[in-house]
Order: structure tokens, then sequence, then C-alpha cells
């Protein structure tokens, strides 16, 4: 049984073929996640087409090849441009793009690439030892539990808002009101359409995070488009074992959390990669700069969470047939198309695949350390680049991106309505992170919530009943009431009793 499981596990290491496949897609991954708007979620999409007559391994080296260097990809261009290229690098912006302002994006990528690896490394680890159990964990979760994941969330407004915790949590009500637009998912009802058939649809959150983070950010930069272009130092990319073991135990808290989060069915890399910034900000007591100013302990929290996700993102699907995140449901499709069966009776039936699965994904993330520390001095090129040049650059790029998503010119009309509205909400002081925050866990809360209630009879003494008799429930209600108190009260309390214990 171990023979035959070490052989699956090494069969996309000894073909030639496979080998390629796997080093291809890690490869093309990278630069399609760079790219603002192309989304591994499109990339994986586009292959099935391609790929449904090939061998099923065949397939899925490429797949997975895809998925992990899209993932670390998105990065780049957070790191370079301040444009994350996927919603799992939202928060590696907050830190990698002043690091770039200070002539460091060459370091930045390097610890951002370590990193990424080593919570890739952890997420396989969980996935090959774990994963019938922590899919029975994410199994008992229940619609009040999702929506208390989303409430913890949403108090990540403290982290991202800046100075003004009133400002931040303006902006996130109103990303939770762009994530409502469209038809609702309980009754199919058009919400904040106004009667417009073009609005059933709603608004990609792709094309909200490019116009916010993208666009306005090159209208930002106009008031410094005089200043010479800051040159990198790309002296020293690949990080001392120093530095490696520095940020190592950060790194592997936060990849767990990634783990646990990307289990859990239809969450994924954004979140566990916002939650996992989160924790760096209370966990870490004296980071390499404050956090928002180029802190390294800003890049290494989201990066190594949204790589585990993506072992974590597996467990789902391998063990119960449900994706944990959107790339992981098309690849359920692309299994489907060849034949197989993915859930609890794939891992009966087909058990090879499982193991082909743990040994392919660990290729991946090895080509992903080689791919992921060459051509970042090509990269750290584009910031050197003459204001002139480079923002007619980052605005076309946000075009083609927005363009890219569905084929439709409204989203361009979208992007640029975005990009001058978060110029102005950045000119104001306000910070557009939260604003994405809600984008994307204001639609989570919304059914979540409302699944909770139905399944309580619409008694809301019957919710509260289930939070505190569910063990889940209870122990995740603790944690979001003590973060309410904790960014709230408590702080003011202290503060007020220090003030009069030193006048005193």
């Amino acid at each position: 049984m171990a023979d035959s499981m070490f052989g699956y596990f090494m069969m996309s290491w000894m073909d030639p073929s496979l080998l390629g496949l796997t080093a291809l897609g890690t490869l093309a991954g990278i630069y399609v996640g760079a790219i603002p708007g192309l989304s591994v979620t499109m990339a994986v999409s586009i292959l099935i087409s391609f790929t449904f007559s090939w061998d099923v391994n065949n397939a899925l080296a490429l797949m997975v090849g895809v998925y992990i260097g899209g993932v670390y990809g998105g990065s780049r261009s957070a790191i370079l441009l301040n444009i994350p290229g996927a919603p799992s690098a939202i928060a590696t912006a907050f830190d990698g793009f002043p690091l770039a302002k200070q002539g460091l994006a060459g370091q930045a990528i390097g610890v951002t690439t370590v990193v990424s690896v080593i919570g890739g490394f952890i997420g396989i680890l969980v996935l090959a030892i774990a994963a019938p159990l922590v899919s029975d964990v994410a199994l008992m979760f229940a619609p009040r539990d999702y929506l208390l994941l989303a409430l913890m969330g949403l108090l990540l407004v403290a982290s991202l808002s800046g100075e003004s915790m009133a400002k931040g949590i303006f902006c996130a009500a109103f990303g939770a009101c762009i994530g409502m637009v469209g038809m609702d998912p309980m009754t199919a009802e058009g919400r904040f359409t106004f009667d417009t058939v073009m609005l059933l649809g709603g608004i990609p959150y792709v094309v909200a995070m490019i116009g916010f983070f993208g666009v306005s950010e090159a209208l930002f930069q106009l008031h410094h488009i005089g200043l010479k272009p800051i040159k990198q130092d790309v002296s020293k990319i690949i990080p001392s074992w120093s530095v490696v073991l520095k940020y190592l135990p950060l790194s592997i808290r936060t990849s767990f959390i990634g783990v646990f989060i990307g289990a859990l069915p239809g969450t994924g890399g954004d979140i566990a990669s916002l939650m996992a910034y989160d924790h760096a900000k209370r966990s870490v007591k004296n980071p390499s700069k404050p956090f928002g100013e180029g802190a390294y302990e800003g890049l290494v929290a989201p990066e190594s969470a949204n790589n585990a996700a993506v072992g974590g993102a597996y467990i789902p699907m391998l063990t119960l047939g449900m994706p944990g995140d959107a790339v992981t449901a098309v690849i359920i499709g692309a299994l489907y198309i060849h034949g197989l069966k993915p859930g609890p009776m794939m891992m009966i039936e087909t058990p090879h695949l499982f193991w082909f699965t743990v040994g392919n994904l660990t290729l991946a993330n090895i080509f992903l350390l080689i791919f992921g520390l060459t051509g970042i001095k090509i990269f750290a090129k584009m910031v050197e680049m003459p204001k002139g040049l480079l923002l007619p650059l980052i605005i076309i790029l946000s075009v083609v991106g927005a363009y890219a998503i569905n084929n439709n010119i409204a989203d361009i009309f979208w992007l640029l309505g975005f990009g001058v509205f978060g110029y102005f909400l950045k000119m104001a002081g306000f910070q557009v992170g939260p604003i994405i925050l809600g984008v994307i866990l204001g639609p989570l809360m919304d059914v979540s919530y409302r699944r909770a209630m139905i399944s309580v009879g619409d008694s809301t003494l019957g919710l509260m009943h289930e939070l505190v008799t569910s063990p889940i429930s209870l122990i995740l209600t603790l944690v979001v009431t003590w973060l309410i108190i904790s960014q709230t009260a408590l702080p003011r309390l202290i503060k007020a009793r220090f003030s009069r214990g030193k006048a005193t």
C-alpha cells in the first residue's frame, strides 16, 4: 500500500511529459496572475476546452501548475503597481507597494516567493495527512458559522482603515452595497438594479478591485508625475536564512489560517489572506516597519495564507466533492468531463488520483520557487519607468483586464467610475481596502444570515440559542465578541485609565 501511494505520488516527477506540463503551467500561471483581470479561474476554465480530450493526468498537471503559479503571481503586480493581480493579493499590496516606493521591490518579491512556497508546502502537508479530518470539521460548519466568519472578516476594517475607523466602516458598507447589486441569490429578484437589465448580473468584484486599486492609484500618482522614478535595489533578491527563520513562525501560523479558511467550501485565499494580515497586525509586537508603510510581516502573512489555502481548497474537493473556491469548482467540472466523480467514493475507487494530485502540487510548488526567484529584475524595471509611460500603461492594463472578465464594455465604465471615485476617496483620506472587503464579504454575510434564519424558522431567539449551544458557533461567537470589544470600548477604557493614572 505504501509503495503504491509513493508511486502515485512520484508519477508526475518521473514522467517527462507530466514534469514539463507542470513546469509550463506554473510559469504561465505566474504571468497570468500578474496581469490584472486575467484570473486563475479564467485561465483554468479556458484550459478545460483545450484539455478535455487529453489524458486526465496531463490535464490535471497543467491545471495544477496554473493554479499554484496564478495564486502567487497576483503578488507581483500588487507589489510593483499597487494593482493586485488576484483578489487573494489585495492584502499584499498594503505593504508591498510601499516597499517598492522605497526601492525594495526586489527584496519584497524575494521574501514573498519564499514564504509563498512555505505556505504552499504546509497546505499540501495538511492535505496529505489530515484531509479526511479537516473535511469532516469543515462539513460541520452551518450557515450561522459562515455568518460569524463573515462578521470576523468585516471586523478587519479596523486593520485596513488607517487612522479613522469611521471612514473604514463607511467604505466597507459602500463595498457591501456594491456586492449586493444584481439578482438576489435566494429569490432571483433584482436588487439595486434600478430596473436595468444590465445590472442583473451584478458588478464583478474584480472590476471594482482593479478600479479602486489600479485606476485610482494611477490618478493619484499624477500629483507626483514630475518626480524621478525610484531606482530599485535588485542586488539581493534571495532572502538569507536569517530572514527566513525570522519570519518562519508567522508564516507557519498564517499558513494554518490559510489551510483552515481554504478548506471551508466557498471561501478561498482572498478571505484567508485578509484574515492572516489582520492576525499579523495583532500578533506582531515589533514589526520591521509600521504596517501599511512597508512591513515585511505584511507580506509574509497574506502570501503564506493564500498559497496554503490552495491545499486547503483541495481538501473538500477531493474528499467531499465540494469546491473550496472558484478554481476547484472548475477543476471539479474537469474531473467530471474525464469520467471521474469527486467525493467520498473517489477516495475509495480511485485513490491513486488523490496521491497523484498531492505529488503534482508538491512538484508545482518546487517550480514556483525556481520561477518565482527568476525574472524579478525584469519585473522591477516596471517601477523604474518614467511615470509619463507607467501611468498610461497601468490604465491600459486595467481596462484590458476589466474587459477580459466578461467581454462587456459596461465593465470598463464601472472600472473608470470606481477609479475616479477611489481617487477622490484617497484625496479625502479614505482607504479603499475596506471597500473590497465589503464587496467580498457582504454577499457572504447576507446569504449566510438568511440561510441561518431559515434553518431556525425565522426565529431570532432560535438563532441565538444555536449560537451558544453549538461548540463551533460558541467559539466563533466568543471570538467575534472579543474582536468587537477589543476594537471599540476596551482600548479607549485602557487609554482613559492610563491617562488618569498618569495625571495623578
